[in-house]
């Protein structure tokens, strides 16, 4: 059982990732950002819930919709709007934007827009964590939609024939891009396929931020200990379409929207800890009032910020400038 403090602490988190989705689509709409954003609104209880129930030297591997994850897991707010703004001081320099970037201070492997490719990246890094005997536990968080890519197959094979200290972490949102889950996948829970690799497999309420914790810490001590994988199917829905310029309703009814919306994990767990007498409204709205304004503050400063020269191209490269014929 979760005590107050720490459940209050994964609200406020909460919050501050749905604030990060909202300045981004801010940003998006004013052209104040490069590429275009893949909102995490709705999906919130899964990062969260994930992350808190990690150790600082776990690693986690995300994907496009990954803002959320980079600050559970301590992404410091300016250098990730930096990046996702294009600004020098960014992760990657401002060369990678939301899509591309990592640092390994804070046990970020990296994010892809590559689908499916969190998958052998998270595998990789558990075969490594076995192979030097340490108890790291990695995280794969990937869409429903990446979870019929082959590759995804192969990687879940190789870490239960070696047991990998790994969790794969599907957030179904039932939708990959436009295409329903219904539609393109023959099994009516993606968990079950845990099975034909040897570990176990559990689908979850990903909109449950205590349930998403206690499974997670689980999964994570049994990687700890040796025991191999696991693979958490987190049910969840994403509020807004897939990509800036989707409007989301063209194959989804306003209907269905609405009622995923009103399954909202921060109203949720708020609802949970007033009913508990724990929380008020007015102690919510002060700290939520509280997160939007630092971030406001802190989009400002990237904002400021300066583009990268075009000398950072050279830089932070692996392949050889010249070659000598010599």
């Amino acid at each position: 059982m979760l005590d107050t403090a720490k459940r209050k602490a994964m609200l406020r988190q909460m919050v501050l990732l749905r604030a990060f989705e909202e300045k981004l689509e801010e940003l998006y709409q004013r052209k104040a950002m490069f590429g275009s954003t893949h909102s995490y609104r709705g999906q919130e209880a899964i990062a969260v819930g994930v992350c808190s129930a990690l150790q600082s030297s776990d690693l986690i591997a995300s994907y496009h919709r990954g803002t959320g994850h980079l600050i559970a897991k301590g992404a410091d707010l300016y250098t990730l709007l930096c990046e996702c703004m294009g600004r020098a001081e960014g992760y990657s320099k401002g060369r990678g934007g939301k899509m591309h970037m990592g640092d390994m201070a804070f046990g970020f492997i990296g994010n892809t827009g590559t689908v499916g490719g969190t998958v052998p990246t998270a595998t990789g890094a558990a075969l490594s964590a076995k192979v030097r005997g340490s108890k790291e536990v990695v995280i794969s968080f990937f869409g429903d939609g990446a979870a019929n890519q082959g590759v995804v197959h192969e990687a879940m094979n190789m870490a239960g024939l070696w047991k990998l200290p790994v969790i794969y972490v599907c957030e179904n949102n039932q939708y990959a891009m436009t295409v329903s889950l219904e539609k393109s996948t023959a099994v009516k829970q993606y968990s079950v396929r845990g099975a034909a690799y040897g570990f176990e497999g559990k689908t979850i309420d990903g909109n449950d931020v205590e349930a998403v914790y206690e499974e997670t810490a689980r999964a994570a001590a049994k990687g700890r200990s040796g025991d191999g994988p696991t693979f958490l199917e987190c049910m969840t829905y994403r509020w807004d379409g897939h990509f800036g310029g989707d409007p989301g309703t063209a194959y989804r009814t306003k209907e269905e929207i609405e009622s995923w919306k009103q399954k909202c994990p921060i109203k949720r767990l708020k609802e949970k800890l007033i009913a508990e007498g724990h929380l008020s409204e007015s102690e919510f709205q002060k700290t939520s009032d509280e997160v939007y304004a630092d971030l406001a503050a802190i989009a400002e400063r990237a904002e400021a910020a300066p583009l990268p020269k075009k000398e950072v191209d050279l830089t932070s490269i692996y392949a050889p400038l010249e070659v000598s014929h010599g």
